[in-house]
């Protein structure tokens, strides 16, 4: 999920990471009809609670690539704040408010995660508080401890890919990826760094 952001200070517009999870469907062979909707449901119950250990507050370090993507010397904006999770319909659904500011200014955000059943996957969607608008969403999950998460944006005009990795580091840890490539996946370039620690759990 790519997410755009706002920062209040003479930078341009920085898109942000955001956050969506896989699970494969399972499918009963014939002849096993009745435990076939005890695995099914127990799949879709499990792909729902990926996030749950996020649920709750975090203490959040950033760091954000002035210029993705172009010529210029690689510039690092530095921010600091929280990120807080929260779950939304029976944990279908979560929102994650992020607050951070820093010397260049301040990016504020939410971010909507929902659960598609049917897929198998979480969505995750980024609000742009700058203007109200939706970013597109990112889609992926999680594969031997890591998250993936792919999907399609645009910046300047140009077509691109986005890519958001999730690294948990014990249970109050978590590292956070994005990165932008502009040749359909064969390069990639890191443009935002966030490493959250647990302020608190949710009640």
């Amino acid at each position: 999920m790519n997410l755009h952001t706002k920062i209040t200070a003479p930078y341009k517009q920085i898109l942000v990471p955001c956050l969506s999870l896989l699970m494969l469907t399972v499918i009963a062979a014939s002849g096993d009809a009745v435990a076939a909707p005890l695995r099914a449901s127990a799949a879709v119950e499990d792909g729902q609670r990926d996030f749950d250990w996020e649920i709750g507050a975090w203490h959040t370090k950033v760091r954000v690539l002035a210029d993705p993507l172009s010529e210029s010397e690689d510039e690092w904006l530095h921010f600091e704040g929280t990120s807080v999770v929260r779950p939304l319909l029976d944990r279908h659904a979560h929102v994650v408010e992020l607050k951070v500011s820093g010397p260049n200014g301040r990016i504020e955000g939410l971010n909507l995660r929902l659960y598609e059943p049917q897929a198998g996957r979480w969505s995750l969607t980024f609000v742009n508080i700058r203007d109200g608008l939706l970013t597109p969403s990112v889609y992926g999950g999680f594969h031997d401890g890591v998250a993936e998460f792919y999907g399609d944006d645009q910046l300047g005009g140009r077509a691109i890919k986005v890519r958001f990795l999730i690294f948990r580091q014990g249970p109050d840890k978590a590292r956070f990826e994005q990165a932008f490539s502009d040749d359909a996946g064969e390069t990639w370039e890191t443009n935002w760094i966030a490493v959250d620690n647990r302020i608190d759990h949710a009640s």
